[in-house]
């Protein structure tokens, strides 16, 4: 029974997809990257009662208790691990050099590095990169699909949904035997991803009118820098400009005229100033988050 486990659990998350897909017709709210929007915020609700109550203070017990060279050391195994799924995706994207960055990085870290609980890879200037099989997907042109909030892991998409599996097959703690160690191995990287974590859901907090909306507006934003390598297709950025039509339009003409560099005197002074090129909010991701594993643990809201 216990072997089944794994394979159950994929299961699961492959339902949960076709079930969201399905009552997406009845669900939709208008807002086409998050037509699923009330059943999302049923599950973040779920996600963040369960990081309140147990996920978050198991995590603050774990930091207090252990010393920080030991946590330090304990994720620098699990980043080490993960450099695997990182180098088999950047190698599916075509990204050679990378890939061969990736697995001397392993080679460093896991003899050197004490099976990678030292990060001398990094110190030696081998970057550490972030890729996944969404992000392989994304690159080879899938469109990330409706934005979805899954049980236990957070902010997601179709596309990375589909994508996680993919992951997971990769993973070389998919195959730790027996399942017993497998589950705590899992349970560790989960409990030290979250202590990371405290800190940027603090923030979350503090800075999100609506943490739902804040958190799904940032996941999608940054995985499609990533997709792209932190270089989004300009065209993005054109749209993300436009002025929307009033009927008379003033929408039209603002936006000329203030990539001109002129101004127009019909157009009112918020709408030549909103014209101006947005800054990319990339750089406003905490660096934990950047820093994350395939796996996204949701950032909570009214609490991580």
């Amino acid at each position: 029974m216990a072997s089944c486990s794994l394979p159950r659990w994929r299961a699961l998350v492959f339902s949960a997809l076709v079930f969201l897909f399905a009552l997406g017709g009845c669900a939709s709210n208008g807002n086409p990257r998050d037509p699923f929007e009330p059943i999302n915020r049923g599950i973040y609700k779920f996600n963040d009662h369960a990081d309140h109550l147990i996920i978050r203070p198991a995590a603050e017990l774990y930091r207090g208790m252990v010393p920080e060279i030991v946590r330090t050391g304990v994720s620098n195994f699990f980043s080490n691990v993960n450099d695997v799924v990182i180098a088999l995706n950047n190698l599916l994207q075509g990204k050679i050099t990378e890939s061969a960055m990736d697995v001397a990085r392993i080679v460093l870290n896991t003899t050197i590095g004490l099976l990678g609980v030292i990060d001398v890879a990094t110190e030696m200037g081998a970057e550490k990169h972030n890729e996944d099989f969404g992000q392989t997907l994304g690159r080879w042109g899938f469109a990330s699909g409706p934005y979805l909030v899954l049980p236990f892991i957070g902010p997601s998409s179709v596309r990375d949904g589909i994508g996680l599996l993919g992951d997971l097959k990769a993973d070389p703690m998919t195959y730790v035997d027996p399942v017993r160690t497998r589950n705590q191995v899992y349970g560790l990287f989960f409990l030290s991803r979250r202590t990371e974590l405290l800190e940027t859901s603090r923030l979350l907090e503090t800075a999100a009118l609506d943490p739902y909306e804040f958190l799904r507006d940032a996941y999608l934003q940054r995985r499609h820098n990533l997709v792209h390598d932190g270089n989004p297709p300009a065209e993005d950025d054109s749209e993300a400009g436009k002025k929307p039509d009033r009927g008379d339009g003033a929408g039209e003409r603002s936006q000329p005229a203030a990539a001109n560099g002129e101004k127009d005197p019909d157009a009112p002074q918020a709408a030549v100033a909103d014209a101006r090129p947005l800054e990319p909010d990339a750089q406003a991701t905490p660096q934990s988050a950047r820093k994350s594993r395939m796996v996204r643990l949701w950032l909570p809201g009214m609490r991580n």
